[in-house]
C-alpha cells in the first residue's frame, strides 16, 4: 500500500469523510459536494490568499525545452486532431473518412476503433534518448483526451489503455523511461471539456442512406465513454456551466488518480483551471502532494491558461501556439506541435528553422516550449519526424549553453520581428494564444538575448554576411554594459573581430558558421 493512500486512510479513520468513487462513470454517485473530497493536507486549499505563496521551481526555469507526445487512440486512424467529436458530424472531412473506412458511426463508432491501437513499436526508451538528445529537460505523456480514454491502469474507468487497445500502462512507461534518462516527467489532461465538447456522438445523419440512424453514443450500455444525455452547450470547448456536479466529480477523481499514481513534475491543465472549487481543490491537492513527494519543497508546475489565475498564483501561464508579446514578469510556457496534434498522414511540418525560431524567441521572453511530436499508431515517428529531430539535436549540440538554464536580459530582442504579434482576440484572456500563424521566420536581422553566469548572449536569428548589428549595445547602455572583454561564437574556434560603430555593437561574421539556423555570440564583460 502506497504512501499517499495509507495517509488518505488515516485521514478517514480521523473522520473525514472520503469520496464513494465506486459509482458507474458518467452515473449520478451517493454524493456531489466537494467537501466530501479528500485532498492531501497542507498550506494550500481553494483559497486564493492559499496559492500566493506558489513560487515556479527552478527546474522548470531552467529546462527551457521539453517534448510532448499527443498519442492515443486517435493516432490509430491518422486523420489527424478532434477525430473523435468530429467522425460524428455529417459532412467532415473526418467523418466522411470514417464512412469509407469502417463504416456508419451508428455501427461502428469510436469505441469500435480503440483496439486498433495497439502501440506494436512503442519503445519508451528509445524515444526518451531521441528526445534527450535534442535538447528536451521534460517529457510530457497525454495522460488523456477529450475523447475519455485513460491511457493509465485508471482506478475509476474501465475505458483505459491497461484494459483496451494496447493494454499497456502508457503514462506509467513513459514515467519511467523519463525518469531512468533523467527527464523531468509531465501528464497532459484534456478531458473536462469533454462533457460538451463530445455530444456529436449523441446525433443522427439528417441526409442519405443513413437518415435518422442515431450514432452508437445515444445506446445507454455506451454512456460511461460516450457521457448520458444532457442538453448541449453552445460552444465545443468552453466551461458551460450545464455540466453536472456527477461529471465534475468523475474528472476530479480521475484526475487526482493521475497524479497520485504517477506524481507528475508537471501536469498540463488544456484550458483554465475547471469546474471553480473542484478544480481549485485539484491544484491544492498537487500542491501539497509536492510537498508530501519532496520533502516539504514545492517541485510541481501546474500550467493552465488564464491568465488572472496564474497572476494569483495557482496555475504557470500556458500559451497555446503562441509567443508572448514581451518579457513575462513569471515564467510561462508555450506549447505547440509540428502539425497536427493528433498523427494525420501528409500534413507539412513545421521546419527545423521554424522550430528554433520560436525555441529561441520564447526563451528570451522567460518562457520554455514544449513541443508535440504526434506519434503514429505503431509508437515510432515518421521520417520526416525523425529528421526534424535530428535537426534539433545538432542545433542544440553547438547552442545548448546559451538556452538551458538561462534568464532573460533588460530587452528581449531587436529587429524587424519585434513587432507585437497579439491580434486582441485569443483564450481566456491571453490574446496571445494562438498567434504563431502571424509569424514569419526570423532572418539575421532579428537579435533576441539570454543571460547566464555573467554572460550575455546575443542569438542572430539567420547569417549575415559581412556582420551583425546590436543597437542594444550601443552608445544608450551604461558604460558597464559596454566594457566588452571578448566575444566568442558557441561552436566556433574562430577569433571573433568586433568594434563599437554607428551607434551599435558590430560583430564581424566568420568564415564558417557553426550551425544551420540561429547562432550565439557569447558577449563577455570585464
Amino acid at each position: 500500500m502506497d504512501r499517499t493512500r495509507r495517509n488518505l486512510l488515516r485521514l478517514a479513520a480521523a473522520g473525514t469523510a472520503l469520496v464513494n468513487a465506486k459509482h458507474a462513470p458518467g452515473q449520478t454517485g451517493t454524493s456531489t459536494s466537494t467537501e466530501n473530497i479528500v485532498i492531501q493536507p497542507g498550506p494550500f486549499s481553494t483559497a486564493d490568499e492559499s496559492f500566493k505563496s506558489y513560487s515556479c521551481p527552478e527546474w522548470f526555469r531552467d529546462a527551457k525545452f521539453g517534448i510532448w507526445a499527443h498519442w492515443g487512440p486517435s493516432s490509430a486512424i491518422g486523420e489527424g486532431d478532434w477525430y473523435a467529436r468530429n467522425m460524428y458530424i455529417e459532412g467532415h472531412r473526418q467523418y466522411e473518412y470514417h464512412l469509407k473506412t469502417y463504416g456508419h458511426p451508428s455501427k461502428f463508432g469510436y469505441k469500435d476503433t480503440i483496439p486498433l491501437w495497439k502501440a506494436e513499436r512503442f519503445d519508451p526508451k528509445a524515444l526518451i534518448q531521441l528526445y534527450t538528445q535534442a535538447g528536451a529537460k521534460y517529457f510530457v505523456s497525454m495522460g488523456v483526451h477529450c475523447d475519455n480514454f485513460d491511457l493509465w491502469n485508471s482506478r475509476n474507468h474501465r475505458w483505459n489503455a491497461v484494459r483496451i487497445g494496447p493494454k499497456r500502462d502508457i503514462v506509467g512507461e513513459w514515467r519511467e523511461a523519463a525518469r531512468a534518462a533523467g527527464l523531468r516527467f509531465g501528464v497532459s489532461e484534456h478531458v473536462w471539456a469533454s462533457y460538451n465538447w463530445w455530444t456529436t456522438n449523441k446525433g443522427a445523419d439528417k441526409h442519405g442512406l443513413y437518415a435518422g440512424a442515431p450514432y452508437d453514443g445515444n445506446d445507454p450500455a455506451n454512456f460511461d465513454l460516450y457521457f448520458p444525455p444532457h442538453p448541449p452547450g453552445p460552444e465545443a470547448w468552453a466551461e458551460q456551466g450545464n455540466e453536472s456536479e456527477a461529471w465534475k466529480r468523475e474528472w476530479f477523481l480521475r484526475a487526482q488518480d493521475l497524479m497520485d499514481q504517477h506524481q507528475p513534475d508537471l501536469y498540463y491543465e488544456d484550458g483554465p483551471i475547471p469546474y471553480g472549487n473542484w478544480g481549485r481543490s485539484l491544484v491544492a491537492h498537487y500542491y501539497n502532494q509536492s510537498l508530501h513527494w519532496h520533502s516539504g519543497k514545492l517541485e510541481v508546475v501546474y500550467t493552465a491558461k488564464r491568465r488572472s489565475e496564474c497572476e494569483l498564483g495557482a496555475c504557470t501561464l500556458d500559451i497555446e501556439r503562441g509567443v508572448a508579446d514581451d518579457i513575462e514578469t513569471l515564467p510561462f510556457q508555450t506549447d505547440t506541435c509540428i502539425g497536427d496534434w493528433h498523427y494525420k498522414r501528409g500534413i507539412r511540418y513545421k521546419t527545423p528553422k521554424t522550430v528554433i525560431d520560436l525555441l529561441v524567441d520564447i526563451v528570451s521572453r522567460n518562457g520554455n516550449l514544449l513541443l508535440n511530436i504526434p506519434l503514429p499508431a505503431s509508437g515510432i515517428p515518421d521520417d520526416e519526424e525523425l529528421r526534424i529531430l535530428a535537426a534539433i539535436t545538432a542545433w542544440m549540440k553547438v547552442n545548448a549553453e546559451a538556452i538551458h538554464g538561462t534568464r532573460p536580459w533588460k530587452v528581449f530582442g531587436e529587429g524587424p520581428g519585434i513587432r507585437k504579434t497579439s491580434s486582441g482576440a485569443g483564450m481566456n484572456g491571453t490574446p496571445e494564444h494562438f498567434n504563431e500563424k502571424q509569424r514569419k521566420d526570423l532572418t539575421g536581422a532579428d537579435i533576441r538575448f539570454t543571460t547566464k553566469a555573467g554572460a550575455l548572449y546575443a542569438f542572430s536569428m539567420g547569417h549575415n554576411p559581412q556582420e551583425t548589428r546590436i543597437t542594444a549595445l550601443g552608445p544608450s547602455r551604461t558604460a558597464e554594459e559596454r566594457k566588452i572583454l571578448r566575444v566568442e561564437l558557441l561552436g566556433s574556434d574562430e577569433p571573433i573581430n568586433w568594434k563599437f560603430t554607428d551607434g551599435a555593437l558590430v560583430i564581424a561574421s566568420p568564415k564558417r558558421w557553426p550551425s544551420e539556423h540561429a547562432v550565439a555570440f557569447k558577449i563577455l564583460f570585464a
